[in-house]
């Protein structure tokens, strides 16, 4: 898929890595000025300098002094922020349990991320958007924001609140020209699911088979395939489609696939 996004500016958090890069790579591909934001300043620096519109940033999106100063440095270099990509995100691996084990400092730090970020990272960047009359703000949500998980609470719980802030805040910056909707992703092949499943080592490298026989498609996503679906939502063309969740899962939402 192709778009023109010549003279825009984009900024993708979490782009080290992972559906991150992939959708910060296409933006670029397609014209874009991308700020590629991430803990670790060098890792943002690695994933970005295979594309000429690149441009690397550290940012925690847990701390709002950093997300002030990174979209102040951008709104000084080039005047006007147009695409937001919210895909900075945590789960747990450690802590697959019930919500009676389930340790509260988990729950603090995936909320901060999550959700929180999410809405700090947002909170800054409408308020450029509202001016320039116009903006778009993509957040990657999660299938399990639309139908829960087992022994996930916080993730499933902050997902579950980026899905309803997604449309509150198409409600609230709609009608000052800012389109904004969301990604709920299945399971995508990245670093963390390799972790989990689908490396030689996964830590639930036996439960891949009876968790694909929900999914029609039968594998997981590729990066790749959430990334195209980011860039039909930053297309300029694209221009009604406003407090939509975009699912990404192969089908595994559509209903039972399992023979009973």
């Amino acid at each position: 898929m192709k778009c023109d996004l010549s003279s825009t500016v984009s900024l993708v958090t979490g782009a080290a890595r992972g559906i991150g890069q992939a959708i910060a790579d296409r933006l670029a591909r397609n014209g874009s000025t991308v700020y590629y934001t991430d803990l670790v300043l060098a890792e943002a620096q690695a994933a970005n300098s295979v594309t000429p519109n690149g441009r690397a940033l550290r940012l925690d999106v847990t701390k709002p002094a950093e997300i002030t100063s990174a979209l102040q440095q951008i709104a000084t270099e080039h005047g006007r922020l147009d695409i937001l990509v919210n895909n900075a995100g945590v789960n747990t691996m450690a802590h697959r349990v019930t919500i009676d084990e389930f340790p509260r400092e988990e729950w603090d730090r995936i909320l901060a991320v999550d959700l929180t970020g999410i809405f700090e990272m947002s909170k800054a960047a409408a308020a450029i958007m509202r001016k320039q009359k116009s903006g778009r703000i993509i957040n990657i949500a999660s299938i399990a924001g639309l139908v829960p998980l087992r022994l996930q609470c916080a993730f499933v719980a902050a997902k579950a609140g980026v899905v309803n802030l997604t449309k509150a805040m198409a409600l609230e910056l709609g009608p000052h020209g800012v389109l904004v909707n969301g990604i709920a992703p299945g399971s995508t092949l990245t670093e963390g699911t390799r972790q989990l499943f689908y490396g030689d080592n996964g830590m639930f490298k036996e439960s891949v088979q009876r968790m694909l026989d929900h999914v029609p498609l039968g594998r997981p996503g590729t990066v790749d395939e959430i990334a195209v679906a980011a860039l039909f939502l930053a297309d300029p063309e694209n221009s009604y489609m406003n407090g939509h969740i975009l699912t990404v899962d192969g089908g595994w939402t559509a209903g039972y696939t399992r023979d009973f």
